[in-house]
């Protein structure tokens, strides 16, 4: 497999997306910026991913309620600049117009010049809101060996979620024949009943190309989207657009797993992403020393686990949960849930399938059940909560599959 020289690669994130179906959790920031997996925030997958695999030349493109990503990129992304590495938070600057990005291609055009800039051979242009991880060097040598003009990753997900994603027709040889975003009845492929072919957001393009299509795309009346607009002209046009099977893709030191990619859209798919995160044999491997994932790391004691009074039922115990650093389980149990740093959990409490954020603090003999509680939330002594949704939608917001959400600032009332 030919590898591309990884300094002719620019890597364009995108991840100014407001993340409306994640709401509230994208109350207070953007949808990239949302913690997950009890360290991590979601855009540091996608960092990850292109760091992991040689790609040290990443713009950041952000818009919607940016702060708290951007200090998150400028804390923890410090790449060698000395030697060409970056990691670049880019806010919308109105560069070409006085209006903001339009679309997700308006994005990349109103930002062209980084691309004038520094003259790559290939441009990836990623999404940076999806849970996965991927080494991206396949993907880069397919494109260059085949000469595609665009190339895009693809996976395949049942039929009814496809409705979600852009969805791809290909051909024996995964040239694409169709492209549909979003359709109401999503194509199914071929000796695969029930599954769809989704765009995972990932493409890989010619510069000229993509230079090309953005100018020309600016000058109409449209979305100004690759999924509805860029990707349906370059295939009007003849353009050689491959798909890149990403069930072939696997990590080196997890060659066994299958790969796993997830858009946490919503709260529910938020919550199931989390909860794979605890199985026994989790579909999306944190721990694999080949494959770091690189984030913030504040200076933290070890969690703690007190009390082991099994008389008095006081006692700090976790069961198939991830519990990060600076936690405290002080006589409460936690049973297959997510603690974000400087948790504190106090005597008698029980948590269960909950994902609690940075500072929560759960007050003594309190019930949770599958709770998302945002960071700094105070749950008061003998407080329950996802255990009668019919009156916690009086009171928080409650996901059409029964997660219950504490968005920051949640006063909640004692009981």
């Amino acid at each position: 497999m030919k590898i591309l020289q990884h300094r002719d690669v620019l890597s364009i994130v995108l991840a100014g997306g407001m993340g409306e179906r994640l709401f509230p959790l994208t109350r207070d920031r953007a949808k990239p910026a949302v913690p997950f997996g009890g360290r991590y925030r979601i855009v540091d997958f996608v960092l990850n991913n292109l760091v992991n695999s040689g790609l040290m030349k990443i713009k950041v493109l952000t818009q919607f309620k940016s702060n708290s990503l951007i200090e998150h990129l400028i804390r923890v992304w410090r790449l060698n600049s000395e030697i060409g590495q970056f990691v670049d938070p880019v806010p919308a600057q109105m560069r070409r117009g006085p209006h903001w990005f339009r679309g997700t291609a308006d994005a990349v055009y109103q930002n062209l010049d980084l691309i004038f800039d520094e003259q790559p051979a290939q441009v990836c242009v990623f999404g940076g809101d999806h849970i996965y991880m991927m080494d991206v060097n396949p993907m880069l040598a397919l494109h260059e060996e085949g000469d595609h003009d665009l190339t895009i990753a693809a996976f395949p997900v049942p039929a009814d979620e496809a409705r979600r994603f852009g969805v791809l027709e290909v051909d024996g040889a995964w040239r694409v024949t169709g492209f549909e975003e979003k359709p109401q009845v999503p194509k199914e492929l071929p000796g695969l009943p029930g599954m769809a072919l989704a765009s995972m957001g990932n493409y890989i393009f010619k510069p000229s190309v993509l230079i090309e299509a953005l100018e020309e795309d600016a000058l109409q009346d449209t979305t100004h989207d690759f999924g509805k607009t860029i990707i349906p002209q370059l295939l009007a046009d003849g353009a050689r657009v491959f798909a890149y099977d990403f069930t072939s893709s696997r990590l080196p030191g997890d060659e066994e797993i299958d790969p796993y990619w997830r858009d946490i859209g919503t709260v529910d798919s938020y919550w199931e992403a989390s909860m794979d995160l605890i199985s026994v044999s989790p579909p999306l491997n944190l721990y694999n020393p080949r494959w770091p994932l690189k984030t913030l790391s504040p200076q933290l004691p070890p969690a703690k686990f007190v009390f082991a009074d099994s008389a008095a039922q006081r006692i700090g115990i976790a069961t198939d949960s991830m519990v990060a650093d600076g936690c405290i389980i002080s006589g409460g149990t936690i049973d297959r849930s997510i603690l974000f740093p400087r948790v504190r959990v106090n005597s008698y409490s029980h948590i269960e399938e909950c994902v609690l954020m940075d500072g929560v603090d759960v007050g003594r003999y309190a019930r949770l059940r599958r709770v998302i509680a945002d960071k700094g939330i105070r749950i008061p002594p003998r407080t329950e909560i996802g255990f009668d949704l019919e009156r916690d939608r009086k009171r928080f917001d409650v996901s059409d599959g029964g997660v219950v959400v504490l968005p920051k600032g949640t006063e909640i009332p004692v009981d």
